[in-house]
């Protein structure tokens, strides 16, 4: 059993900016991914493309827990490809800041493909949740 990526941030805006950030498709575009639907419903569906390297991956992802402005889990997987992982967002305030945690678990249902190490999986959540999202809200208005 692998041991889940968990990334933790302080971001300098309130929650609500921060939950409108993840669940709200034309933000998530902003420093996510370009999906065309998304709602943070159980049972909503969504999917979107990667790329690496060239190769294009279909991600397919549906909506498992919603708790409104603290907690959004969805599955995430690969179209063509064995597997399921969970990808979890948790927020809570803290001093008028929003502390982020993430944590994606399941990777070790992939197939061992170089596409599905671990370490890419680190580096796009670092990259996203280090910088991308931050970067996005806290931008003053």
């Amino acid at each position: 059993m692998m041991k889940p990526i968990v990334i933790e941030k302080l971001l300098d805006a309130p929650v609500e900016r921060v939950w409108k950030a993840i669940t709200d498709k034309d933000d998530m575009k902003q420093w996510y991914f370009d999906i065309a639907e998304f709602k943070p419903e159980v049972g909503f569906e969504f999917q979107f493309e990667g790329q690496n390297e060239g190769r294009v991956f279909v991600h397919l992802c549906k909506v498992t827990e919603v708790i409104a402005r603290k907690k959004l889990t969805y599955s995430w997987r690969y179209k063509g490809h064995e597997g399921n992982s969970f990808v979890t967002f948790e927020l809570s305030e803290e001093s008028g800041k929003t502390k982020i945690k993430l944590t994606h678990t399941g990777l070790e249902t992939f197939p061992p493909l170089a596409d599905f190490a671990k370490e890419n999986f680190v580096a796009g959540w670092t990259a996203l949740i280090g910088s991308l999202l931050p970067a996005f809200v806290e931008k003053k208005a």
